[in-house]
Parts: structure tokens; sequence; C-alpha cells
């Protein structure tokens, strides 16, 4: 209830109360001519000699009177001590609001629990008992909260309010770390398709939070993503070397924190590829077959990934183009080259494009080079178009158009 309509009842009391008053004094003047002098002792309103009430017991009355006497004169002295008390609590109700949220605010504090926002008595609405209305079941003990009462004499109406606040608080701090991790994550997806600050910017983030939550595949791999992406911006060939390491060795906890998480395994294919860059041509043999076996792992864990068929036809072409050494260098170390074929390679990027139609430019640039190396010079040509059609835009775009320039030149396109 409102303040306002708080104090319109106490006036409507006090209304009540001049209007009985006003009947007790014409009682009075009557009963004053009526007698003049009579004995009699003072009670008080349960009957109990005391002073302030007379109770008038004259023989010169009937007994029906002098009864009907004394419930007026307890009724006097009722009204006395009501008038008293409307007054204090007139006095009282501009402060009650204050009063009554630092007698449970002190209270909470005592009894050493959390500071929990609660709602004054006068400012309860019909939402909250509609709120409540909806609750399920009764109580244990059978009895509303409403109807129980607290250690200080006030009935608890704000008691089930308290307990849903109470309830949420609980929940939202169960889902705290979830929400935040997921917050976090959508942050760091969307710098990834920013500029190169904000690439750099998401490691950074990355980095910070990675003893909170180094423990979460979905962190992990995208920390991996991120060390990838720095690579590329980077300018130095000592700085690209050191990102494409750390991020290998990140993409190892994550595989073997969750060999399930296909995310990891494709992105740890990513970082063996980069590394495969650099160093010795063991090295790259080494990277590679690590390559192939994360990213068959990956399309085994997520077949529909356009993403890993793309990657998986990269590697298919890489390695149909090895030269005489190189093959000669992995039989020696591996027992067995790698093997794979152009037509290998172009079943791969069919596939990722079957998955998702127009998947990237690059993509169909790789088709029609696959094409063209096979001679079949139609559906190159088909697919060089199809190239020139799409945008540029990732770096890897950029990269693949002057590669599809010098194709369309050949192809006469």
């Amino acid at each position: 209830m409102a303040q306002a309509d708080s104090k319109m009842l106490v006036l409507g009391a006090l209304a009540g109360v001049a209007g009985i008053s006003m009947a007790v004094v014409w009682y009075q003047g009557l009963k004053s001519r009526r007698r003049a002098s009579w004995p009699g002792v003072y009670l008080s309103s349960n009957n109990v000699p005391a002073a302030g009430v007379m109770m008038v017991d004259s023989p010169g009355l009937p007994r029906g009177q002098a009864e009907v006497l004394e419930r007026l004169e307890a009724l006097i002295q009722c009204v006395s001590e009501l008038k008293e008390e409307m007054k204090a609590l007139k006095n009282a109700l501009p402060t009650l609001q204050v009063q009554v949220r630092d007698e449970l605010r002190s209270r909470s504090v005592a009894e050493g629990g959390v500071g929990v926002r609660r709602s004054s008595p006068l400012h309860r609405t019909t939402p909250t008992r509609r709120k409540r209305a909806a609750g399920t079941g009764a109580r244990a003990e059978g009895q509303s909260s409403e109807e129980a009462e607290s250690e200080g004499g006030y009935i608890t109406a704000l008691t089930d309010t308290e307990e849903e606040e109470l309830s949420d608080e609980g929940q939202r701090g169960e889902e705290e770390p979830v929400d935040k991790l997921a917050v976090l994550l959508e942050t760091i997806d969307v710098l990834h398709q920013g500029t190169a600050t904000e690439k750099q910017e998401s490691l950074n983030i990355l980095l910070e939070k990675r003893e909170e939550f180094g423990q979460n595949s979905t962190f992990l791999w995208r920390l991996i993503r991120a060390y990838c992406d720095v690579h590329d911006i980077s300018s130095s060939l000592e700085e690209k070397k050191t990102h494409a390491e750390t991020g290998k060795e990140v993409g190892e906890e994550a595989v073997r924190l969750n060999p399930l998480c296909a995310e990891s395994h494709r992105w740890y294919a990513i970082m063996c590829g980069i590394v495969a860059d650099y160093g010795t041509i063991q090295n790259k043999i080494k990277n590679g077959y690590m390559f192939k076996d994360h990213l068959d792992k990956a399309i085994e864990l997520k077949p529909e990934d356009p993403t890993s068929y793309y990657l998986l036809g990269r590697w298919c072409y890489s390695v149909a183009q090895l030269s005489w050494i190189e093959r000669k260098v992995a039989a020696t170390l591996f027992g067995e080259p790698p093997s794979s074929t152009v037509l290998d390679a172009l079943n791969s990027f069919l596939k990722a494009e079957e998955i998702q139609p127009k998947y990237s430019k690059v993509n169909y640039v790789f088709l029609t080079k696959c094409y063209k190396d096979l001679g079949r010079m139609k559906e190159a040509r088909k697919m060089c178009q199809a190239a020139c059609a799409m945008d540029t835009v990732s770096k890897e775009d950029k990269e693949a158009q002057k590669e599809l320039d010098s194709l369309c030149l050949s192809l006469g396109v």
C-alpha cells in the first residue's frame, strides 16, 4: 500500500474515533445529570481495579442499566487508549518504511547472510501475489509464509518474494561461469572477423582468461585460432614462427583435454600445416602426417563441416605436387610416403561445395586448378567464372585472386 493510502486510512480511523468521542461526551453529560455522587471503584478494561475508569454501582439504578454503564466506562477508556495509539502511528508513519528496511537489513547482517534487496510492505504489488499464486505445491508445514510471524512480531508478508529473490540469485550464481564464458567467446568470435588490431586484441583477451577457462575445449580451440590469426598478420618471420609453434602446443593440449572436439582437431591440424612451412623437409613431412591424422578425426566427428573438406582438398593437392626428393625423404623416415592424387583433391573440394554452395572464392580457384590439371577444360572454365563472380573477402581470397587472374588468361575466360 502506498504511503498516501496509509495516511488516508489513519485519517479515517481518527474520524471514527472522533465520532465515538462525541457520543461518549454526550453520554457523560447525560450521566452527570442523572447522578450526583455515586460510590464506585475504578477498573481497567479487563475489570481489574485501577485508576481511570469508574464502574457505577448505585442502588438507585436497575441492575441492567448498571452493567450498561460499566461497559460504556470501559469503552471510554479503550477509545482514549486508541486515540493515543493512532496519534503515535500517525507520527511514526513517515519513517516506517525506513525503519522496517533498516531492521531487516541489520538482522540479515547479524545472521551472516548476504544483503538481499527486500521490498517494503508499503510497496507490495499485485504482480508479486500473482507470481506467488503461480508457484507449485503447498509448503511443507501447510502454512503460507504470509501467515508466519517473524521474531520481531511483524507478519512476514514478504517472505515468498524474498525466497524467490534468493532462489533467483542462487540460480544466477550457478549459471554465472557458463554465462561469463559464453559472453567471452561471443566477443572473441566477433574480434576474429575484424581488423588486424582486433585479432591481436582477441589473442590478448584469451591469454588473460586462460587461467580461468583453460580447461575448456571451446576456449582452447579459439586460442589456437587466435594464434593462427596473429601468425598471418605478423610481419617478421621470427614472430610468425613463434606464434605457429605456440599455437601448435595449445592444440596438443586441446585435443588431449577433449579428444571428441572436432574444432580442436581441425585447428590443431591447421597449426601443424603452418608449422610445416618452417624448418627442414623432415619437419614438413612429419607435420604433414599429423595434419592428415587430425583432419580425418575432425571429419569423423563433424562430417558436415565444409571447411574440413576444403582443408583435406588442400592437403591432397599438396601431396600430389610433392617433389621426388620429398617423397624419398618421406619413404626413408616413415617407411611409406604420403599418397594422394589431384582427383582426390577434386573430390574433397567438390564435397565442400556440396555441403555449402559458394563456400569460398579460393575453393573455386582450386576446383579450377584440379579440372585444368585433369584436362577437363570445360569444367575448369566454369569454375573459373564462378570464382570471378565471388567477392574477395579473406586474406586467402586476395592471394587466390592473383592465381585466378593467371588461370583466366590461360583458360581464355
